[in-house]
């Protein structure tokens, strides 16, 4: 197995591990998901788009910069109106939550946390891998919106490049409900652009892309279905993206992304940054 997914990774961008979690587990962590609207804020609902841009409200929000270390909710765009009222059901509102599910809810700790976590990090040849984030993600039925093309090494950049998703979803992940596409092989290609902190400190966007969205064949990217509790390992530069879920089925899904910290340095431009008390914390270190 060691070989075969190390191979896979390295060759195509991603692997798929399936069985990755018990259907015990799964459930534990689909039960706990469908509960999380129920601690959002209700006075203000902030909105989150993953086809981001510099104009967007994470990309002005603190909010959103500073949850390192917090757990924060953010809606879907058709959810809420223009006075912050709910337009759905506040149980299909959420777009996702994040960013630190890990620390913060024990459910998705002990998972992420795990000795098959470990296993697969030490797998992949990780010395001193750490937990940068991670996201509980909705994609409710006829509302959980489009993800366009992106590589995570957008957001999550290292140096030398370095990162890698876990994303595990808790229900099947079907080509009606938005299950993930990839472009095979173009983490080869490097970083195609960034999502920086801003640098001019009076402006309102505290973050801002460096370069123009690339453009990318809708004919070079294959569909990945996958049974809930399987987990998809993302090369952080691999291009992939999902469609708009406009199934009557939802596809939750929980999300981290794991970092190298021995001789790889994690850059202080990225948008999320851990706070100085509270440094990403470390699934293990090699002897």
């Amino acid at each position: 197995m060691r070989n075969l997914l190390i191979d896979q990774v390295r060759e195509d961008g991603f692997a798929v591990i399936d069985d990755f979690l018990t259907p015990d587990e799964v459930q534990e962590l689909l039960q706990v998901g469908r509960n999380l609207h129920q601690d959002a804020p209700k006075d203000e609902r902030k909105v989150f788009n993953a086809n981001a841009g510099a104009q967007s409200a994470q990309g002005r929000e603190r909010y959103f910069l500073e949850s390192a270390d917090k757990v924060r909710y953010f809606f879907e765009e058709g959810a809420v109106g223009e006075n912050g009222e709910l337009l759905v059901d506040p149980a299909i509102a959420l777009n996702k939550v994040g960013h630190a599910l890990h620390t913060e809810l024990p459910a998705f700790q002990a998972v992420t946390f795990s000795n098959r976590v470990k296993e697969v990090c030490w797998q992949l040849g990780f010395r001193r891998p750490a937990v940068a984030q991670s996201m509980y993600i909705f994609k409710n039925p006829g509302i959980g919106g489009e993800v366009k093309p992106h590589q995570d090494a957008t957001y999550l950049h290292t140096e030398p490049s370095t990162t890698v998703g876990f994303w595990i979803p808790l229900e099947d992940a079907t080509l009606q409900n938005g299950c993930l596409h990839f472009i095979k092989g173009s983490h080869k290609s490097g970083v195609h652009r960034r999502w920086i902190r801003n640098t001019d400190k009076t402006s309102d966007e505290l973050l801002v892309y460096d370069r123009p969205a690339p453009l990318y064949p809708q004919s070079n990217f294959v569909a990945v279905p996958v049974k809930a509790g399987s987990c998809v390992l993302i090369d952080s530069q691999v291009v992939h993206r999902s469609d708009a879920n406009r199934s009557e089925r939802s596809r939750h899904a929980y999300t981290f992304h794991v970092i190298e910290t021995e001789d790889c340095e994690y850059s202080k431009e990225n948008w999320l940054q851990p706070p100085e008390d509270h440094p990403f914390p470390v699934l293990y270190e090699r002897d």
